[in-house]
């Protein structure tokens, strides 16, 4: 069912309602469309667990209220263009990502919003402020601060003691990279480390980025979080192993799939806290009035596998603090 629902077709005919606020000022059940990055298959389980937040809520879709799943391509054209077909149909919207929340936010900005799993809102002029976001947009963020880019550099060195050299992958179009070089250039001279940055725009560059990763003796390759590099984690985290770089990471699902270590938020436990925000706005909060949060629950993944292959002892000070290590 979650499948079929999925799709964006499968959205014209429960969520055709032109305006809104009729939903509400005809008592009928509220209309929340759901829009995350990626796919089905890459961001399903997120869909599955907002959906089931919001059940143990006392919101059930189908019963009270109506939930559509819809899912962009992890780049600014992609984004648009769901969330123009979407944003019009429905009385409140939670939208994942750093480039989603802009994008919708660009689009409107009447309409309630939470969304999950972005970079700073603040420095990205999403909310006014943490603790009074004003506007109409509110969630839960995705570092808790800048400074885990700086951590994550800081953890790739004590793992590569010899570590001169890293590539930073990123995307340029995405609102986090801002705020991740500044945080990355700030720590590298510290380190002795000189970062050099290799940007991707679509799958397809991937493969190249990384031949010249190597071409230019790159040590380890750290990785800017964002919709793209969650979309596509597995296949980064696949070219880093096969060109032997230690890499860096901000989703455990990379991390899972083959990337040496991740340090970030779980973002399907962000799953009830943002049912918390909509538990609340339906009851007739604002959300510019309710403070964003920070995730609840951060961690770091360490695959014993990939360290092995690559030919790598972790530190037993990094395995102590790990919260999961991947064998």
């Amino acid at each position: 069912m979650m499948r079929r629902r999925t799709f964006v077709a499968g959205l014209g005919g429960v969520l055709a309602t032109p305006y809104a606020g009729e939903a509400q000022q005809a008592g009928t059940r509220w209309r929340i469309g759901s829009v995350l990055a990626g796919t089905p298959e890459s961001t399903g389980q997120v869909a599955k667990a907002i959906e089931a937040s919001l059940g143990a809520t006392g919101y059930i879709a189908g019963r009270n209220i109506t939930l559509e799943h819809r899912f962009y391509q992890p780049n600014p054209a992609g984004a648009d263009e769901v969330l123009r077909a979407t944003v019009p149909t429905i009385d409140l919207l939670i939208v994942g990502g750093t480039l989603g929340a802009v994008t919708a936010k660009k689009i409107n900005t009447a309409l309630p919003m939470v969304f999950l799993s972005v970079g700073d809102p603040v420095r990205i002029g999403l909310v006014s402020s943490l603790a009074h976001p004003g506007g109409n947009m509110t969630g839960v963020t995705f570092e808790a601060a800048a400074e885990t880019y700086g951590k994550r550099l800081q953890l790739l060195k004590e793992i590569v003691p010899t570590l001169r050299l890293a590539a930073v992958l990123r995307v340029p179009s995405d609102p986090n990279v801002v705020v991740a070089m500044e945080s990355l250039e700030r720590v590298a001279p510290k380190l002795g480390v000189t970062i050099r940055p290799f940007d991707v725009v679509t799958i397809e560059d991937l493969s190249a980025a990384f031949a010249r990763m190597k071409s230019i003796n790159a040590q380890a390759v750290l990785v800017v979080a964002g919709a793209f590099m969650y979309t596509h984690g597995g296949r980064i985290a696949e070219l880093a192993l096969t060109q032997r770089l230690p890499s860096a990471h901000a989703f455990r699902e990379t991390a899972a799939a083959g990337g040496l270590i991740s340090l970030g938020p779980d973002i399907v436990a962000m799953a009830p806290q943002v049912a918390a925000f909509v538990d609340k706005i339906i009851k007739g909060a604002k959300a510019g009035d309710l403070p964003v949060e920070q995730p609840a629950r951060y961690e770091m993944s360490i695959n014993i596998k990939t360290a092995k292959a690559l030919g790598l002892t972790i530190p037993q000070a990094i395995l102590l603090r790990a919260d999961r290590v991947i064998e």
